[in-house]
């Protein structure tokens, strides 16, 4: 049987309810499942002028096309371009319960558009992505990591100031991250002994010491104690030169310290086809790799390869998981 992924189109006043119905279009390697409010798909395929068939769970589909939906209405009407704070609970409804359908067995896989953090915050709910909240909900670490043909970017940390990096670069936070890469890497991916390249925090990996101290008191120490566990890592590596694309040829992802270390390379590779995957929850969760784009949104003219990306690659990774 295809997987079962739930997909949640994300923030309704851009460019994901447009992106779904796109997606409604074609036949997957995988059953989709909505979660989301129904009103706001409809509205949006009626602008795209394309066909759009709902229908709830257990209820009889009146078209074959037709894709079951969890219904979570939006207090607020949506419109393009103009996000709502009264929606915010809603949102985060309905990435809970389709997270809570995946830890339940019920579906396979999660699938997701692009949020507005600033919205949902000024709904009043504290959201700082939704890689922390469904970690948070599934009780475990995770790992973000963004993918495309090129290449694969797994990061220590994610949303917090650049100030703050330093500190949070740990002994154990940095073993945690390689722990949960390197296993998603050989169960998710079927890589069997992957080689990970890690990045160094400062320019020229720290340039032995006279760049800072970070390489020489906590990457190398832990990348050397991991080694030892049988870990093939590259590093710590000067993130100038590491992307380099006779070096990449021999990574399987690269580990960089920080968000905008890594993120802007991979985007420039390959913007379009890049996706969003966070490592160590109980299910696979790949979401799209950019924003809402308000100023897009109702226009018709998203493109939607990222989200389309991020269907196949959840359906390949929740088939593999059946397997493992």
């Amino acid at each position: 049987m295809r997987p079962r992924l739930a997909l949640v189109p994300g923030e309704p006043a851009g460019i994901g309810p447009e992106l779904v119905v796109r997606a409604a279009q074609r036949s997957w390697d995988a059953e989709l499942v909505l979660f989301g409010d129904a009103a706001t798909l409809r509205h949006a395929a009626e602008r795209l002028n394309l066909p759009l068939f709902l229908h709830a769970r257990g209820e009889t589909p009146r078209d074959p096309r037709s894709l079951e939906i969890h219904d979570i209405p939006h207090p607020t009407a949506a419109t393009p371009g103009i996000p709502e704070p009264t929606n915010a609970a809603s949102l985060v409804a309905s990435l809970t319960r389709a997270g809570q359908a995946c830890l339940d067995g019920e579906l396979d896989g999660l699938a997701t558009g692009p949020f507005h953090k600033a919205v949902i915050n000024a709904g009043g709910i504290p959201y700082t992505g939704t890689t922390g909240l469904l970690a948070t909900q599934a009780g475990c670490q995770v790992v973000m990591m963004l993918a495309n043909p090129v290449v694969k970017v797994a990061l220590q940390t994610v949303h917090i100031p650049l100030r703050e990096v330093a500190d949070r670069i740990t002994a154990d936070a940095l073993a945690d991250t390689l722990h949960i890469l390197s296993r998603a890497l050989r169960v998710q991916f079927a890589i069997r002994q992957p080689v990970i390249a890690v990045l160094g925090l400062n320019p020229h990996a720290g340039e032995d010491g006279l760049l800072g101290r970070e390489e020489l008191d906590v990457l190398i120490p832990t990348l050397e104690r991991l080694r030892g566990e049988g870990m093939r890592l590259v590093g710590p590596l000067p993130a100038d030169t590491a992307f380099l694309p006779e070096k990449l040829r021999g990574f399987d992802a690269v580990l960089a310290m920080y968000h905008d270390q890594g993120l802007p390379v991979l985007k420039h590779a390959d913007f379009a086809h890049a996706v969003n995957i966070s490592l160590g929850l109980p299910y696979p969760r790949v979401a799209v790799d950019h924003g809402t784009a308000l100023d897009l949104a109702g226009a018709g003219r998203a493109d939607p390869s990222s989200l389309f990306a991020a269907i196949d690659t959840c359906a390949r990774l929740a088939a593999r998981n059946r397997l493992a």
